[in-house]
């Protein structure tokens, strides 16, 4: 599933963080592909959904059901490509790179999808934790990916979530190295974010996920751990993505793993406490 060949060039650019939201929207709208992590910074990032209007209720349901890995943060009317999360941006252009999906089927990954919209697509937006890594940061945890310039690494795991209506599929995870030492801060500051995956849903060996190699993700890039640092797993919103290719809906857009759609919203605005 992690197609190596075609990996994005990483966002190269030393001012990205300080980048406005609309700022790094027309970037990724003329062009500009990769990883989000740390762009935009103290902007809360997005994955995306959308799916026929027919298939909106499965997935509500599905993410209702799952609210670990699939948070929704908004919900879009039919054929509209508007949120309230960023007024005047353009979902069907202003991320750095989509995935098309024809019958669980990845058949294109393009800049855009002017070319493979449709006026019956509902799209939900969906919680990142990209977005609690300001607040694991602020408090002294290393990300390590952010670090080496990579995406964050992503494994599909062999928990099963709970299905709804005709949408089944694995629960995916987001991989980030921590140190002993900030093991306890990383649970308790993302803890407080549950609208953008919370806490962890595992914490030490990949084995307990059925996962066997930490340096082959299924989406992303491996990363480079430290001696004693300990593999640490949350929810992820490819969760959706690996539904899609367990179901096989006819027709679904998606965000490609870890290039968000960066919304106006601050971050700090889904911390509970």
């Amino acid at each position: 599933m992690n197609r190596t060949e075609d990996r994005p060039v990483a966002v190269v650019d030393e001012h990205a963080h300080a980048w406005s939201p609309e700022e790094a929207r027309i970037r990724f709208r003329a062009g500009l592909t990769g990883p989000t992590a740390g762009v935009a910074a103290g902007h809360t990032q997005a994955n995306l959904l959308s799916v026929p209007r027919d298939w909106a209720y499965d997935v509500l349901v599905f993410c209702f059901r799952n609210k670990k890995a699939c948070p929704v943060l908004d919900v879009t009317d039919a054929g509209s490509w508007t949120t309230a999360l960023a007024p005047g941006a353009d979902l069907r252009t202003d991320l750095p790179r989509y995935r098309v999906w024809r019958d669980g089927e990845l058949v294109d990954e393009p800049t855009d999808v002017l070319a493979h919209w449709r006026d019956d697509l509902v799209s939900v937006l969906i919680g990142c934790s990209f977005t609690f890594e300001w607040a694991l940061s602020e408090a002294g945890v290393p990300m390590r990916h952010i670090e080496q310039g990579s995406n964050v690494p992503m494994y599909v795991t062999s928990r099963q979530c709970r299905p709804a209506e005709r949408l089944h599929g694995p629960l995916v995870v987001s991989m980030r190295p921590v140190p002993p030492t900030h093991l306890e801060t990383a649970i308790r500051e993302s803890r407080l974010m549950p609208e953008v995956h919370g806490d962890p849903v595992h914490c030490g060996p990949p084995e307990g996920l059925g996962i066997d190699d930490l340096g082959r993700p299924d989406f992303g890039d491996p990363v480079d751990a430290e001696p004693d640092d300990i593999p640490v797993f949350w929810a992820c919103g490819v969760t959706p993505q690996a539904a899609v290719m367990a179901s096989r809906p006819p027709f679904a857009l998606t965000h490609a793993p870890g290039q968000m759609f960066i919304t106006d919203a601050r971050d700090e605005q889904y911390r509970v406490a």
